[in-house]
């Protein structure tokens, strides 16, 4: 049994933001999508991200822009760094209309469950099937065999795995090495906006630099809470999962003796989450015959840059034209996707892992030296290449330019 004349059946494994975004493009360049969620109702831990004006355009190509305006915050300032014992600010970005004339986007922020209802309304509910746990892959003559928890089976020309860190697909497609312990953990927590301080409710992205340590935090859920996330030692906890429960007392405790404002709002919070990170090196290939990767399945990052939802999106969209420009030949859509995507995601991969040294400095030379060089800052251009690309321009210097598609 070979490609039918409509093209490939493709299975996406994992029903989170970059699965439904598979789905949704691939759905829209006309290909038969079906995605397996094992949970047995979609929903999304964690609590805020930033959607860059890289996720933004993608989002408007899926039609989803005022779903996604209607429930996010517009930044209107961006890396405000701030001093850990006394709040002083140590420089600012100005977003808004700035970020949309360099980049033809703004920048947002929105509760991750947000993000997941805009792009799971790009996908057609036929294409979902939930409480689908995947167990078991098998390659055979009439396509690749998925075996679910529940027994049940089904065929599919090509399977996508976006079944994040902990990927079942990725042990089909070849591993890297263990993980490694980072030695630092993250908190998050959201604020509801009456419990708030008032400077907490700003459309700004805050971050707070001190020893060892360092807190984001902005207003999400069209203003209605502020989402707090916070990264650490990690003392004993070596749990890596978005759903355990931390201590809201050890977060406290983790940034006492910080500027009041800030422990205000930590006072605020009445539950945390809690997780450790583990550091990964990049995978050294993502697609195995049928068989590929997207979002942290692909490339899992560090949280330091906010692209993680991003370049899921990116991924989506470059495997979705992928195959609809070579139906017949998924194999060689595969190996294409990675070959275009690889490299820009792993390079957002490491500098995210780089970004951690530089946040945690102690007070001393360093961080002075650290300081004084926010004068000269300008985050809005040097992240030009993350916010600038197009994975249409990509695409077109490659033979192919997705943007008549997407816009049909």
């Amino acid at each position: 049994m070979g490609i039918s004349d409509t093209g490939p059946r493709v299975a996406v494994v994992g029903g989170g933001i970059g699965g439904l975004a598979a789905a949704a493009f691939l759905d829209r360049a006309g290909i038969d999508v079906t995605v397996y969620e094992q949970a047995r109702e979609l929903t999304e831990v964690g609590a805020g991200l930033v959607v860059s004006p890289n996720a933004v355009r993608l989002l408007r190509r899926l039609g989803q822009f005022e779903r996604l305006r209607e429930r996010a915050v517009a930044l209107r300032v961006g890396w405000e760094f701030r001093r850990w014992a006394d709040g002083r600010v140590l420089f600012s970005q100005r977003l808004g209309e700035e970020c949309e004339r360099r980049y033809g986007e703004q920048c947002y922020v929105t509760h991750r469950a947000d993000l997941l209802d805009v792009v799971r309304a790009a996908v057609p509910g036929r294409a979902l099937r939930l409480g689908s746990r995947l167990v078991d892959l098998e390659r055979r003559p009439e396509g690749v065999l998925l075996t679910f928890a529940d027994g049940t089976r089904t065929t599919a020309d090509v399977v996508v795995g976006a079944d994040g860190v902990h990927t079942t697909v990725g042990r089909f497609v070849g591993q890297a090495g263990p993980p490694r312990f980072s030695g630092m953990c993250a908190y998050r927590c959201l604020v509801p906006a009456e419990r708030a301080p008032a400077f907490a409710l700003r459309p700004v992205q805050t971050l707070w630099l001190g020893p060892g340590r360092h807190l984001v935090h902005y207003p999400i859920s069209a203003g209605a809470q502020v989402n707090v996330v916070a990264f650490g030692p990690a003392h004993d906890w070596t749990t890596e999962s978005w759903s355990a429960e931390g201590r809201v007392e050890d977060l406290r405790a983790e940034f006492a003796g910080w500027a009041d404002e800030l422990t205000d709002l930590l006072a605020a919070a009445d539950h945390t989450g809690q997780w450790a990170l583990l550091d990964r090196d990049p995978l050294p290939r993502w697609t195995n015959g049928p068989v590929t990767l997207v979002g942290d399945a692909a490339h899992p990052m560090f949280p330091f840059y906010a692209q993680g939802a991003a370049q899921a999106l990116e991924d989506a969209a470059v495997l979705a034209h992928c195959l609809a420009e070579r139906p017949q030949e998924p194999r060689g859509a595969l190996e294409r996707y990675e070959r275009l995507r690889r490299t820009r995601a792993t390079q957002v991969q490491r500098a995210s892992r780089d970004r951690a040294e530089t946040n945690h400095l102690p007070d001393g030379p360093a961080q002075r030296a650290r300081d004084a060089s926010f004068a000269n800052e300008d985050p809005l251009t040097h992240n030009g290449w993350i916010y600038g690309h197009d994975p249409a321009t990509t695409l077109a210097s490659d033979g192919h330019d997705m943007r008549d598609a997407a816009h049909d």
